[in-house]
C-alpha cells in the first residue's frame, strides 16, 4: 500500500514538474503568489506587532491612571486600620471593599482600564512574606514585583495566571501606600481579556484579508499572463503547423501594440518562409524533371555512339597502336557514362519519391559476398585484400529488403573502401539483434578528417578531387546507398580519422519500415595510431567455419600503439 502511494504520488511530481516546465504561465502565477505571500506576512506581523504593542501600552498607561486615582482613596480608608488589632487582614479586605464601591474610584479611567482586582498587602514583616496579612489574591501577584514594590517603587509587569476555567493574562500595577501605622502595598490586577478578543478578531481579519488578497493577485496576474502568454502560444502552434506542412496558417493581428507587432511580424516571416519554399519546391521539381528528362533523351545517342564504339572495338586490332588505344579508351568512357546515367536516372526517381522496393527474404551475408566478388577484380589490381568475416556465433542475417538495392549499396561501400585503402585490407563484419542487422565495411587508408563523415554522402563529393578513381565511380554511389538505406527505413553511418581510415556501418531493419532504435554493431573509436607500413605487414587468412569470435576479432593489420611507435 505504502508503494503503490510512492509511486502515485512519484508520477504526480512527475507530471507536475513537466507542467511546471512547460508553462511559463504557471510559473509566473506561482512565483508572483510566492512573493506576494511573504509580503503578506511580513506585513501582517508587522501590523500585528504594532497593533499589540498600541493595544498593551494603552492599556498599561490606563492602569497606571486608574492605580494614581485608587491610591488617595485607598490612603483615607487605611487611617481607620488598627495597628495593633489581630484582624488586620479584615480590616484591609474592608478597605478594598470600599475602594471597589466608591464612585470616586469608579471614574472615567475604567472605561479605559477594564475592571480590575485589587490586592492590599501589609508589609510589616518584609522579609516573611507568607505571614504578611493580605487582601485579595495575593497568590497572583508574581514575587519579583512585589520586591520592587517592597523597595518603594511603582511597577509594572504582563503575567499569566491559572485559573478554573484556563490561562489568564492580566497587566498588575504595584505601588506602596503610605500609612501612619504600617506599610502598605497595593496591586490591581487588570485583565487582558477585552484585548486578547480584539487581537483575535484582528488575526481573523487579517488572516481572511491575505486569502483575498492571495486570490485576486492570482487572478489579476493569471489575467495578466494570459494576455502575454496567449500570442506566443498560438505562435508555436502556428510554427508547428508551418513545420508540417500548413504554409497557409497565420496569427491574428489584434491592435496595434507590441504583441499586434510581433503577429505581423510572424506573418511576414510565414509570407517570405512560403515563398521561399515554394521557389525552392518549384526550382526542384524543374531540376529532377531536367535530369530525367536528360538522361532519358541521352540514351538514344548513347545507344547509337555504343553500337559504332563496339565496332571500332572489335575491329582495333586492324587499327595503328594510337587508335586502338583512343577506341579502348572509348569504349572505358561510355561504360563510365552509362553508369553516370543509370544513377541519375535513379536520383531522379528517389528525388520524387516514386522509388520502390522489391521486397524479398535474403541473407545480408551472401548478398555482401556477392556484392564483394563482384569488384574483387578491381581490389586485385589495386593490390588490396577483402575479409568477409562470417556472422559470430551464426548470428541470423536473414532480412526482407530489396535484394538489388542492398546489393548495390555494398557493391558501392566495398568499391569505395578499395578506392580510399591505400594498398591496405578492407574488412566487411557483420551483427544482428531483434531487431535488425549490421554490416560495416572498414578499411586502413587514409581516412577522412574532421567533419568530413557529414559530407562522404554529398552530391559528387570528394575528399581528394586530385585522388585517382580505381573503380570508375560517378560520385552518386554513397548517395544513392543512402537514399537505398533510408528507403528501408534504415541508416548508413560513416566514421573516418586520418591514418586510422574509415568504417562505413549499414542497419537495416528486419523488415521494410520498421526503424531499428539501435545498431546491432558500433562504429571503430579512436584509441591507436595505425603503422602505415604495418599495414600490410602480416597477412591474415580468411578465418574457417568453426572459429570462435575472439579468433575473428584478433584478424586484422597489423597496428601498432602510440607508445610502441615512438620507441620504434
Amino acid at each position: 500500500m505504502s508503494g503503490r502511494v510512492r509511486e502515485e504520488t512519484r508520477a504526480r511530481w512527475h507530471r507536475f514538474e513537466a507542467l511546471w516546465r512547460r508553462s511559463m504561465q504557471l510559473r509566473v502565477v506561482v512565483s508572483t503568489l510566492a512573493l506576494s505571500l511573504a509580503v503578506v506576512i511580513v506585513l501582517g506581523m508587522v501590523l500585528q506587532w504594532q497593533i499589540t504593542s498600541q493595544l498593551l501600552d494603552s492599556k498599561e498607561r490606563a492602569a497606571i491612571q486608574q492605580a494614581e486615582v485608587s491610591l488617595p482613596i485607598l490612603e483615607r480608608e487605611l487611617t481607620a486600620v488598627d495597628p495593633n488589632s489581630d484582624s488586620v487582614a479584615e480590616q484591609l479586605q474592608a478597605a478594598l471593599n470600599r475602594l471597589t464601591t466608591s464612585s470616586s474610584g469608579q471614574s472615567t479611567t475604567e472605561t479605559v482600564a477594564g475592571a480590575f482586582t485589587p490586592v492590599l498587602v501589609d508589609g510589616r514583616a518584609p522579609g516573611e512574606r507568607s505571614k504578611q496579612p493580605a487582601a485579595g489574591p495575593i497568590e497572583d501577584v508574581p514575587e519579583d514585583l512585589r520586591g520592587f514594590v517592597e523597595r518603594g517603587q511603582l511597577a509594572t509587569k504582563i503575567y499569566t495566571v491559572q485559573r478554573d476555567n484556563g490561562p489568564v493574562t492580566m497587566v498588575i500595577v504595584g505601588t506602596p501606600v503610605s500609612s501612619a501605622t504600617r506599610p502598605l502595598q497595593i496591586y490591581l490586577l487588570f485583565p487582558l481579556t477585552a484585548e486578547q478578543t480584539t487581537l483575535a478578531v484582528m488575526q481573523r481579519t487579517l488572516l481572511v484579508s491575505a486569502i483575498v488578497l492571495l486570490a485576486l493577485l492570482g487572478a489579476i496576474t493569471n489575467l495578466v499572463t494570459r494576455q502575454v502568454v496567449r500570442p506566443v502560444r498560438q505562435a508555436a502552434q502556428i510554427a508547428e503547423q508551418l513545420a508540417e506542412g500548413d504554409l497557409d496558417k497565420r496569427m491574428r493581428v489584434i491592435g496595434e501594440d507590441d504583441v499586434a507587432r510581433l503577429a505581423e511580424s510572424f506573418n511576414e516571416m510565414a509570407d517570405s518562409l512560403k515563398q521561399q519554399i515554394t521557389q525552392l519546391e518549384e526550382f526542384g521539381q524543374l531540376q529532377r524533371r531536367f535530369t530525367s528528362d536528360v538522361s532519358h533523351e541521352l540514351r538514344t545517342p548513347l545507344t547509337t555512339v555504343r553500337m559504332a564504339a563496339d565496332v571500332l572495338h572489335a575491329s582495333r586490332e586492324e587499327f595503328p597502336p594510337g587508335l586502338s588505344r583512343s577506341t579502348e579508351l572509348l569504349v572505358d568512357e561510355l561504360d563510365r557514362f552509362e553508369l553516370l546515367l543509370a544513377d541519375l536516372l535513379e536520383i531522379s526517381r528517389l528525388d520524387a519519391g516514386v522509388a520502390d522496393l522489391a521486397a524479398e527474404k535474403l541473407d545480408l551475408h551472401e548478398i555482401s559476398e556477392r556484392a564483394a566478388e563482384s569488384v574483387r577484380a578491381i581490389a586485385d589490381t589495386s593490390g588490396v585484400e577483402l575479409r568477409v568475416f562470417a556472422p559470430a556465433d551464426g548470428t541470423d542475417l536473414n532480412i526482407v529488403a530489396d535484394a538489388r538495392r542492398v546489393e548495390r549499396i555494398m557493391r558501392n561501400l566495398v568499391a569505395n573502401a578499395i578506392d580510399h585503402a591505400e594498398g591496405g585490407p578492407v574488412e566487411l563484419r557483420f551483427g544482428g539483434n531483434e531487431q535488425a542487422v549490421a554490416v560495416t565495411v572498414r578499411d586502413y587508408g587514409v581516412g577522412l578528417r574532421s567533419g568530413e563523415a557529414e559530407l562522404v554522402f554529398t552530391r559528387f563529393w570528394r575528399a581528394d578531387p586530385s585522388r585517382n578513381r580505381r573503380s570508375g565511380g560517378t560520385g552518386l554511389g554513397l548517395s544513392i546507398s543512402l537514399e537505398d538505406a533510408r528507403l528501408h527505413g534504415g541508416t548508413l553511418d560513416a566514421w573516418g580519422e586520418p591514418g586510422e581510415g574509415s568504417c562505413f556501418r549499414l542497419t537495416l531493419p528486419r523488415k521494410p519500415g520498421k526503424e531499428p532504435e539501435t545498431s546491432p554493431l558500433s562504429l571503430p573509436s579512436t584509441r591507436r595510431i595505425a603503422a602505415p607500413e604495418a599495414l600490410l605487414a602480416t597477412g591474415v587468412e580468411r578465418p574457417s567455419e568453426g572459429e570462435g569470435e575472439q579468433e575473428v576479432r584478433d584478424q586484422g593489420p597489423a597496428r601498432l600503439t602510440e607508445e610502441s611507435w615512438e620507441e620504434k
